[in-house]
């Protein structure tokens, strides 16, 4: 199973050269299998990338897509990338995105009001590839013969789920925006204040028990969580205790701050290695465009150094 992140960066895209290691585009990782149809993780501005890759391997008009998306939530750094995903600008292409379902209605519905006049120029109805949305909460179901995928709720701003995938023989949890304490905020998941910050709920240990990779937030350091604990995303020292209590085999910080330079994160991730290896846990990495993670084997840099 080959596991590539084409976007890394949490809230919004960013650019520079002291985030060139690590990248700026957001949130979108592909899991595939060889002869058969792609799984994705969010819809972020990574998610170009994605299409520039397959374009590569394919050439346009003749890439012959079918793909699914499990959709966190509905966050602008989630879906941002999806009209600029070269597959759906032909027609017989298809893409089912599998999401939260929402207050306000079906999830293709909510979808569409924020991808249309005068917001974007167009509606995910007119892209020539086809768009199936699914609704979907606390459920477990098949997307083939051999992948399964259970959908949690986690702690975040809205509806926003968690997922772990099972795919030939391997397993991967992604909690891509999940808060820890969160008081105050407001979230289908349901949330005790009066948890300490180190409270682990049992959905999430239900998404990550025993997973050869989890994808997990970590976008604050502890004092930058003192005033932000309301925006729903956690500390890199929470995300490595979540993979302790789990037993997860390995562990890649996610959604970075957009404030984060490369040294910056460098230093949180060592940090969050030393501590796991403190506490008996798993490996830590630091999630980075291009990364690819042949999952059972050393991830590979996108320069192919290990």
């Amino acid at each position: 199973m080959k596991v590539t992140f084409h976007g890394v960066r949490g809230s919004t895209p960013c650019d520079g050269p002291q985030l060139a290691r690590y990248g700026g585009n957001t949130s979108c990782v592909a899991v595939e299998v060889e002869g058969q149809a792609p799984i994705v993780f969010d819809l972020g501005t990574g998610l170009r990338n994605f299409g520039l890759a397959l374009l590569e391997q394919t050439p346009f008009p003749d890439l012959d897509f079918h793909g699914t998306v499990l959709l966190s939530h509905l966050h602008w750094d989630h879906v941002q990338g999806l009209p600029f995903f070269v597959p759906l600008h032909r027609p017989g292409n298809t893409f089912d995105v599998y999401g939260p379902q929402q207050e306000g209605g079906p999830l293709g519905e909510v979808f569409t009001g924020m991808m249309q006049p005068p917001y974007f120029p167009i509606t995910p109805d007119q892209l020539e590839g086809k768009i199936t949305f699914h609704d979907v909460g606390q459920d477990d179901f098949p997307l083939s013969t051999t992948a399964k995928v259970r959908s949690r709720w986690i702690r975040h701003v809205g509806p926003t789920l968690g997922y772990r995938l099972e795919w030939q023989g391997v397993s991967i949890a992604y909690l891509s925006d999940h808060g820890q304490g969160c008081a105050g905020v407001q979230s289908q998941a349901s949330i005790a204040d009066d948890r300490t910050d180190d409270y682990v709920p049992d959905d999430v240990l239900d998404l990550c028990d025993g997973v050869d990779l989890l994808i997990h937030d970590a976008q604050h350091t502890p004092a930058e969580f003192e005033t932000k604990r309301h925006w729903g995303h956690c500390t890199i020292d929470y995300a490595v205790h979540v993979a302790k209590e789990a037993g997860a085999q390995r562990l890649a910080l996610f959604h970075h701050d957009p404030a984060h330079d490369d040294d910056t994160i460098d230093l949180l991730v060592k940090t969050a290695a030393d501590e796991s290896a403190r506490i008996g846990g798993g490996e830590v990495l630091g999630a980075s465009e291009g990364l690819v993670l042949e999952l059972g084997s050393q991830p590979t840099s996108p320069s192919g150094d290990q």
